[in-house]
């Protein structure tokens, strides 16, 4: 029929925004890796710290100084003191802090250098001397010397990393050997006196002899067999005078290498000097 009118048809078309699955689920998955690094990391903090960091951390993120005088961090795990506890309750009156236990590594940065050294050498005779305080008796400095003036002439002390060096060397008209290797009298006090002031310590001790050098005219040259017997004498004579043979490390002779003035004929450079080493770490 000319006059029927035509259906009219309505077509809804369905749009799912996000793509086929929709994009709720990215989001979701990006929490949950967040979520996965922070618990990680977490993880490998507490593994690679030790408690005082920790509790460091703790005191950074959860400061409790103005509110809780004894607690310096927050409960649990990371509850400790806070590194002002010991001072502001020694102020206040409040008594000391918790104590706080340390492992060995730690606590070995919380004592002192000698207490670390007696933990590792042993408790020292308390009978012994220092190396200043036996470098004082020798010069005086103490208000009594071991040594007479008059052979106190003979002798300077100095301290250096090897030890305390006590130099004994020869003066005009006084020295310290008679012909090559032969003590004088001089030098028998001088060690005598040493050897009494050494044996107030425990170290090791060297003995190294020095020369003056010879004109080059001469044919053979004897300064080096010449500084080694005149260091195996001294170290002889100090055996004498008490000194435990076990005490000796080394006999060294320098020969004329090491002069101590600008002249290398001067009899200042006839020297023996006797190390009381530093004791080993």
């Amino acid at each position: 029929m000319p006059n029927e009118v035509a259906p009219i048809i309505i077509k809804r078309k369905k749009v799912v925004a996000g793509g086929h699955h929709g994009g709720a689920w990215k989001v979701a998955y990006a929490d949950f890796v967040t979520a996965m690094m922070a618990f990680f990391l977490l993880m490998w903090l507490l593994g690679a710290t030790t408690e005082k960091q920790r509790k460091g951390i703790a005191d950074y993120f959860n400061p409790s100084i103005p509110v809780n005088k004894v607690s310096g961090g927050g409960a649990g795990a990371f509850g400790g003191s806070s590194i002002f506890t010991e001072d502001s309750l020694s102020e206040n009156g409040t008594g000391a802090g918790l104590p706080v236990e340390f492992t060995a590594s730690e606590a070995d940065g919380r004592r002192s250098k000698n207490e670390r050294e007696e933990e590792r050498t042993g408790p020292a005779d308390n009978n012994e001397l220092t190396l200043e305080e036996i470098a004082e008796l020798l010069e005086g400095k103490a208000g009594e010397s071991m040594v007479s003036d008059l052979l106190s002439r003979h002798i300077v002390t100095r301290l250096t990393d090897e030890g305390l060096i006590v130099e004994i060397f020869d003066l005009p008209g006084e020295a310290l050997f008679s012909g090559e290797d032969d003590a004088t009298e001089t030098l028998r006090a001088i060690t005598s006196a040493v050897a009494e002031v050494f044996r107030l310590a425990g170290n090791d001790i060297a003995v190294q002899g020095h020369t003056a050098a010879v004109p080059l005219a001469a044919r053979l040259n004897p300064v080096w067999e010449l500084s080694q017997r005149r260091a195996d004498a001294t170290r002889r004579l100090l055996v004498e005078d008490q000194i435990d043979p076990e005490r000796m490390q080394r006999i060294t002779g320098f020969a004329d290498r090491k002069p101590v003035t600008a002249d290398p004929l001067s009899e200042r450079n006839n020297r023996i000097e006797v190390i009381l080493l530093r004791s080993k770490v």
